[in-house]
């Protein structure tokens, strides 16, 4: 389980940057070994009217991914070790999931009680609203937002490199936010966020396109499940705007397109090609292009986290909202075969 508290930021810094280190050379042996796997029991993801690949590429690179960030956690000295444990469960009905298929309803409710058993367990009460809100509702606003989280992180890993580039900007960017506020144990959020950081990036030289490994549902969903926690824990301690802005553009495209397929009475569980990220390949970019814009989108998000976390909040959370709007709008330009 975790270590003692870290006691200063150094020693967070110190910490977390050996995790890291451990994180991406574990995730680089067990994804190889993973992809060898599923190369020889041929357990592919066949192209289909609602794909954005071409070519039947192995799926289930979160065989590696999430053991190796659940172990990781639980050696993070952070009540954040507590997502290692959820992680695990996630993993294996994700990839019951992956493999079998299993209806909305028990995946759902598997992803609420791993949510509702951290924010159980986590230690105090504090509140991720900052009090304006009771207890109660705090606790409920906070639960569906971190489940929407959760699935909207598996509806956004649709091309090559975009969820090894979200967990990574996410990762850095709650190191960051981190390490500017040194209230409570906020200092213990660097080595989780540091370790899920190193591991997006390892996967990426997997993933990069052409990408040879998909991350399965088995490894997007865990990972939003952990980035989604160590977004909470940040609340909690006072950066709730630098938690929302980290994930604005993810959270923007998600919500966007879900709630236009809702009213056009689409099933919003199925797959789909409908994602500003997604028709923006349909429109002729290739998928690290994209990818690569919505990581310097990331880097931007980043910056107004990390003036929101300084104390200028809606300078922050304005730029963050122009950052987004200018991304959105370059992808769908892309998306009708037109230059940004």
């Amino acid at each position: 389980m975790a270590g003692p508290a870290i006691a200063s930021l150094e020693d967070a810094l110190t910490w977390g940057g050996g995790l890291a280190v451990l994180a991406g050379i574990l995730t680089l042996g067990a994804t190889k070994g993973v992809l060898a796997y599923l190369h020889r029991k041929q357990i592919m993801d066949m192209p289909n009217e609602r794909s954005s690949h071409s070519l039947p590429t192995p799926r289930g690179g979160g065989l590696a991914t999430t053991p190796v960030l659940a172990l990781i956690l639980l050696f993070a000295k952070s009540p954040a070790a507590l997502l290692g444990l959820g992680a695990l469960v996630l993993l294996a009905v994700s990839w019951l999931d992956d493999r079998k298929g299993l209806p909305p309803a028990p995946r759902f409710a598997v992803h609420a009680l791993t949510v509702i058993g951290f924010l159980i367990l986590l230690p105090g009460d504090g509140l991720v609203f900052q009090g304006a809100l009771p207890l109660w509702a705090d606790r409920i606003v906070t639960v569906i937002g971190w489940l929407w989280f959760v699935n909207l992180y598996n509806f956004m890993d649709g091309i090559d490199g975009i969820t090894g580039v979200e967990t990574l900007s996410l990762g850095l960017g709650i190191a960051l936010v981190a390490g500017l506020d040194h209230a409570g144990w906020t200092e213990q959020l660097i080595p989780p966020a540091l370790a899920a950081a190193a591991v997006g990036a390892a996967f990426l030289v997997f993933n990069w396109h052409p990408a040879k490994l998909f991350l399965g549902d088995s490894g997007s969903v865990p990972f939003g499940y952990v980035l989604g926690g160590l977004l909470v824990m940040l609340a909690i301690e006072g950066q709730l705007a630098a938690a929302l802005i980290l994930p604005a553009y993810y959270l923007a495209d998600a919500t966007i397109t879900i709630s236009r397929r809702a009213m056009a009475g689409e099933k919003i569980w199925q797959p789909h090609r409908k994602h500003f990220y997604q028709r923006a390949v349909q429109g002729g970019k290739r998928h690290d292009q994209v990818s690569a814009a919505i990581a310097l989108g990331n880097v931007a998000l980043v910056g107004c986290a990390w003036l929101a976390a300084s104390g200028q909040v809606l300078a922050g959370a304005a730029l963050a909202f122009v950052v987004v709007a200018a991304l959105l709008v370059v992808l769908q330009k892309w998306a009708q075969g037109g230059r940004a």
